[in-house]
């Protein structure tokens, strides 16, 4: 009796969706760490690929850094991105401690954030470090970047 009782219980929430195996993609911080990771490839590749895929174009984005802002995805993929590619040698971009909150179809990440680089025209070395924001929004069936902020300074040496 009690055996038929569990199962039914078992079975009822599992048709309901709260029992089921493996991470929900929905709220899983994994899916918004390799969202992160690919826009990171992005940057140290010039890429616009992973921006075109993982952010959500709308008109008002604004993309943040350090007192300057891209308004639009194209300014962003235009104006940073790709040229940055060019100007920069060896970009290297890091995120750790990535944490990850959900709230229904609203998420977001905040990272420490490094930067290293070597400006081709003087051969100025860049080496940054701060912190980063992503806010994303689950948009038919998958997250999409609606907005970045990331502030940094030059490394103490």
């Amino acid at each position: 009796m009690l055996r038929t009782l569990v199962m039914c219980i078992v079975t009822t929430l599992s048709l309901l969706g709260v029992a089921h195996a493996g991470p929900d993609v929905h709220t899983d911080p994994e899916t918004l760490k390799a969202i992160i990771a690919d826009i990171k490839a992005g940057w140290e590749n010039g890429d616009p690929a992973p921006f075109e895929k993982h952010y959500l174009d709308f008109d008002g984005a604004r993309y943040v850094e350090s007192g300057g802002q891209n308004v639009g995805l194209r300014d962003l993929i235009e104006h940073h991105v790709v040229p940055e590619k060019d100007t920069l040698k060896s970009l290297k971009l890091t995120f750790d401690n990535i944490e990850v909150h959900f709230e229904n179809d609203f998420a977001w990440a905040v990272a420490d954030v490094r930067v290293r680089a070597t400006v081709r025209s003087d051969g100025r070395e860049i080496d940054k470090s701060g912190f980063e924001t992503f806010l994303f929004r689950h948009v038919d069936g998958v997250w999409k970047v609606v907005h970045t902020h990331s502030s940094m300074r030059a490394v103490k040496k």
